[in-house]
């Protein structure tokens, strides 16, 4: 049997990776450290075997910090690489234990300085390089962002590329913008996507939107390419990581039991190469 696998975690140690955008007033359920026991707590609590980390900060620092935490619940760790610069040697770089851990690269694309750091030739570049090592490049952007990236992954056919938190919804109600964004990405055979980072919309009243959002993710998509995440420990900024594992369960009851399996494990393990 497969084990479960929650594709989106993080973890943190403020003295040495420090959270300048979390807000002690408005977030001070996540203004802490969180460190794998803490994990280890939340995937009893959900019922879920092991999970990827995903970096917080784009730092080569806090991934190889990442990689080096022994827990065996640990999935994998996407981490952070320069894609300014030589990608290649930043790789060769590692351990043969931590590049065994190491199962894709993500930048905070969402909140860089330059809005078309995405479109830059040496990124380009970088992303071919990353597709040569077998790594995948985790998409995190939000829904204004979603058709430039199409436009990103369209160039670089033979790197895989998986969306966090299904794009990151508008702020208003207003998701048209968000959807076709989203299905032009999903045209694409060599994009996945995570449903994750929605907890807000349990505990906020927005049920009947969080239905709408992954209806499309799950009708552009399809459960072959979709992928259960927490968010944690960002999720306590909303409904909380077992209120959102039980939403997901709803979402998708109505898949058979394949496809079911396929968002839980299959998706994850495949994309990451994580193996049974």
């Amino acid at each position: 049997m497969s084990r479960s696998i929650d594709a989106h975690v993080h973890l943190w140690n403020r003295a040495t990776d420090p959270q300048p955008w979390i807000d002690p007033a408005t977030m001070g359920v996540i203004d802490r450290d969180f460190a794998p026991a803490d994990l280890g707590r939340m995937l009893d609590s959900t019922g879920v075997d092991a999970a990827v980390v995903v970096q917080s900060s784009n730092s080569a620092a806090e991934t190889r910090r990442l990689l080096a935490h022994p827990d065996a619940r640990i999935a994998g760790v996407v981490g952070w690489a320069d894609l300014t610069g030589d990608v290649a040697a930043q790789l060769d770089g590692l351990g043969p234990a931590e590049r065994g851990r190491l199962v894709g690269i993500r930048h905070l694309v969402h909140v860089d300085p330059d809005p078309a750091w995405l479109q830059r030739p040496d990124v380009g570049k970088a992303l071919e390089q990353l597709g040569a090592h077998g790594l995948g490049f985790d998409l995190v952007v939000r829904w204004w962002q979603l058709s430039p990236a199409a436009a990103v992954v369209a160039a670089h056919p033979g790197v895989r590329f998986v969306v966090d938190h299904l794009g990151g919804l508008a702020e208003s109600d207003d998701d048209a913008g968000w959807e076709a964004g989203l299905r032009e990405l999903a045209t694409r055979p060599n994009v996945f996507a995570k449903i994750s980072g929605l907890a807000g919309l349990v505990s906020g009243g927005g049920g009947a939107r969080l239905r709408r959002a992954v209806d499309v993710a799950l009708e552009a998509f399809g459960p072959e390419r979709l992928m259960y995440g927490s968010d944690w420990p960002l999720a306590e900024l909303g409904a909380g990581p077992v209120a959102w594992r039980c939403a997901v369960d709803e979402l998708v009851a109505e898949l058979s039991q394949a496809e079911r399996r396929a968002v839980m494990s299959g998706t994850a393990s495949a994309f990451y190469g994580l193996g049974a």
